[in-house]
């Protein structure tokens, strides 16, 4: 497998209507470790435990794909994790990977639980105060993402961060105020062609040219196609219509591994619009 070196990526965000007494808060984000003893380096977790803690943020904010698809690592995973170190602890959504039932959904949640980190599963919470909400969203796959029944509970005045794993959710959200949206999901694209973009991207512009019956013989193409929509939104920040969106490249990697893509701690931010 390919592999590269964990990327720490630094970015100042500004949102419209943050208190003065909340600019310089920093944030940082992990997403997409799959750790199922295959699909991630605990050299590179470590790593990025002992950098995310020399930064010291205000909060830590995972956004899901935690094991890929058993429990079996999650003991092991917990142990890790309880190592991170903020000011105001570390929140989590929960990914498509851990919520393929309710009933492995409820075993990443109680490990969660155990070692204080709070998922966030259609909830708001304010650990800056109610100037700026959290909000968790539901796995965009899931039944339950609705979040009309959540925003429904926020002044259309007060700005607000929104975990949500899979960056398609941007597109549905554009319906309400989204000042910053965190996901993750994609990898990023893992391997990216210099000049071309991910990959994914690539295949899915091809496959709009070749027979529906053709692709179907093509190993390990179905996943690609159907991981994500918006292959354009893989990683980095994306202005969605009048929302903020930040993809994060995870840390986690399938095979073939990551090329031009590397595994990503980013470290945000917050100032004034």
């Amino acid at each position: 497998m390919f592999n590269e070196s964990l990327k720490i990526e630094r970015i100042t965000i500004c949102l419209k209507d943050l208190p003065t007494n909340l600019v310089g808060i920093t944030l940082v984000q992990l997403s997409d470790l799959h750790d199922d003893g295959v699909n991630l380096s605990q050299d590179l977790l470590d790593e990025c435990i002992e950098a995310s803690n020399q930064i010291y943020p205000d909060l830590v904010l995972l956004t899901g794909d935690y094991i890929t698809q058993e429990s079996d690592s999650l003991d092991g995973l917990m142990l890790k994790l309880q190592g991170l170190k903020s000011k105001f602890g570390t929140l989590a959504v929960l990914g498509n990977h851990d919520s393929y039932s309710v009933s492995l959904r409820h075993k990443v949640i109680k490990a969660m639980t155990s070692i204080k980190i709070e998922v966030l599963w259609n909830r708001i919470v304010t650990p800056f105060g109610p100037e700026l909400p959290i909000v968790g969203l539901a796995d965009f796959w899931s039944r339950e993402f609705k979040p009309e029944a959540i925003f429904c509970h926020l002044a259309s005045n007060i700005p607000r961060i929104v975990l949500s794993h899979n960056p398609d959710s941007a597109e549905p959200l554009q319906h309400y105020r989204v000042d910053l949206q965190l996901s993750g999901h994609t990898h990023g694209g893992q391997v990216i062609l210099p000049g071309l973009g991910p990959v994914p991207q690539i295949v899915r512009q091809i496959q709009r040219h070749v027979p529906k019956s053709l692709t179907n013989l093509i190993p390990g193409w179905r996943p690609i196609f159907t991981a994500v929509t918006h292959w354009e939104w893989a990683q980095g920040w994306h202005q969605i219509g009048r929302n903020q969106l930040y993809v994060n490249r995870g840390l986690g990697s399938y095979f073939p591994g990551r090329l031009f893509c590397p595994p990503e701690m980013t470290v945000i931010t917050l100032d004034k619009l």
